[in-house]
């Protein structure tokens, strides 16, 4: 269940990130993109930890690149962005996820 919840934020938050490159929201779109990051995070594992670092920081570049292109460019760019958005947020949970990990094994060599 927490597997399909957080795959929808992920696809959620995807679809959002790039229909608000191009569309008008009159929300808060960096705040909600981050929250649902936050819930994507938990669908990914420990062995994602580098492909979603990697994609943080591809994303933007990637941008950035695609900025240049007449027309187009600036909205391609915004979409790379809004994804790299998500993203960083469910790496933060891998991050907060991994700590709590480190803690609960330090706790239990202590006391064992």
């Amino acid at each position: 269940m927490l597997n399909k919840v957080a795959g929808l934020a992920r696809a959620l938050g995807l679809v959002i990130a790039v229909v608000a490159a191009f569309v008008t929201i009159p929300a808060s779109v960096p705040l909600i993109l981050a929250l649902l990051g936050l819930i994507a995070g938990l669908a990914y594992g420990p062995d994602d930890f580098i492909r979603l670092a990697l994609a943080a920081i591809v994303l933007p570049l990637a941008g950035a690149a695609l900025a240049t292109l007449p027309t187009i460019g600036a909205g391609l760019a915004a979409a790379a962005t809004n994804c790299a958005l998500v993203v960083a947020g469910a790496l933060a949970t891998r991050l907060i996820l991994r700590i709590y990990e480190l803690v609960v094994g330090d706790v239990k060599a202590l006391a064992g």
